[in-house]
């Protein structure tokens, strides 16, 4: 796996996957070019725990909805300000058993997801889950 950073301008850069997939970046503290590089880690570490829930989900079959992680993180107060704290809230829609969710989120966070191990080093990460049967129409 491979990445680059290329400088644009100011606190601007362009982020690209080895994939080819480019991504805006922000260093400056109002962020107006894009994400910074720590929300994006956020924004991974969302997407990682989403892949392996809504997998698992569909392997059990369970009728969901939609999916929705969101984070909020605690960093530290100096350089290097890792994240302390993070933690996530899983919104749920559909009639999914409430035992399936929790082992579904419980697997990804200590088995399936790279990013959250990987944060979980510096890390404190807790979660919540919320249910809405009447929520979501998208794909399950």
């Amino acid at each position: 796996m491979r990445a680059t950073a290329k400088w644009q301008h100011d606190q601007q850069y362009d982020g690209e996957s080895h994939s080819g997939h480019h991504v805006a970046m922000d260093g400056d503290a109002a962020h107006l070019g894009g994400p910074s590089p720590m929300e994006l880690v956020l924004m991974a570490l969302c997407g990682c725990t989403s892949v392996d829930v809504v997998s698992i989900l569909r392997k059990k079959r369970e009728p969901f909805t939609s999916l929705t992680v969101s984070a909020e993180a605690e960093q530290a107060g100096e350089a290097p300000k890792v994240f302390t704290h993070i933690r996530l809230t899983y919104h749920v829609g559909g009639t999914v058993s409430p035992k399936a969710m929790e082992d579904a989120v419980a697997l990804s966070k200590n088995k399936y997801c790279s990013v959250s191990k990987m944060l979980e080093k510096t890390a404190a990460i807790e979660y919540q889950i919320t249910y809405d049967a009447s929520a979501g129409t998208g794909p399950a």
